[in-house]
């Protein structure tokens, strides 16, 4: 089930399978590009809703990306093992682990580096970068992280990175997009959630393998693009985390 989604408001979801995704690899880089970036790049493949970048990256002992400038971007970092070290312009600096949320706010104008916080022999980190669109240009940059705890998310889908007015006291990062929110969950097998309705949907297995109404299994690296849905239930099948965009607007529908 792959395909363009459907542009009437007409229910739809698309499935996209893990090895379907461009690749960039370096001797020390990983990376799993759901959407259009960098050198890989398909028209049709762009976006879905306002999330624009949805990148599952690998990267190896004491490497990583140097300083590099961003823009007018709500960019969130998720890690799912090892651990990432931030630093940029405004004066953040930290080490992202599993279970904290990052979200960099690219506003005006930033600088920032993101390096694997283990040693030469250490472990890898793994991380998901995900980038939505802002519903205003030129903000000031900033950042944000919050520590999302471990019994949460394994009862159910919790935000972790919001701009929908009824998260405000939900203890997500802050995102400067009314109309989007991240939620994560780690899920048992047997266990399951329901998907909240919203215009668009964007559901990624990070880990595990899991089984989603009318659209049968997904393993760790696939994901379903839904449009005008809701309420289909995602059970694991093995234990397994997955990350689900809920958005209310596409790019049309910000502001500016």
């Amino acid at each position: 089930m792959h395909g363009s989604p459907p542009t009437d408001g007409a229910p739809g979801v698309d499935i996209r399978r893990a090895a379907d995704r461009a690749a960039t690899r370096t001797d020390w880089l990983d990376s799993r590009h759901s959407f259009s970036f960098g050198g890989h790049y398909d028209p049709a493949n762009t976006h879905h809703g306002v999330l624009l970048v949805h990148n599952d990256d690998i990267v190896a002992p004491g490497r990583g990306f140097d300083t590099h400038p961003h823009r007018d971007m709500e960019i969130v970092t998720w890690v799912l093992r090892g651990s990432l070290t931030h630093q940029d312009s405004t004066g953040n600096h930290g080490v992202i682990y599993p279970g904290l949320a990052q979200r960099m706010s690219a506003g005006r104008g930033i600088l920032h580096s993101e390096k694997n916080a283990a040693a030469g022999d250490g472990e890898e980190v793994r991380f998901v970068q995900m980038w939505v669109a802002p519903d205003t240009r030129g903000l000031e940059p900033g950042y944000e992280q919050a520590e999302i705890d471990e019994h949460r998310l394994t009862g159910g889908l919790v935000p972790v990175a919001s701009g929908l007015p009824h998260h405000r006291d939900t203890g997500a990062v802050r995102l400067a997009n009314r109309f989007a929110a991240l939620h994560a969950a780690r899920l048992r097998p047997g266990t399951a959630v329901e998907l909240p309705q919203a215009l668009y949907l964007h559901l990624f297995v990070a880990v595990g393998e899991v089984t989603l109404t009318g659209a049968g299994p997904l393993r760790a690296g696939d994901a379903a693009r839904l449009t005008s849905s809701g309420g289909q239930r995602v059970r694991a099948t093995a234990p397994a985390e997955i990350l689900l965009w809920e958005m209310h607007a596409d790019l049309d529908g910000l502001g500016g």
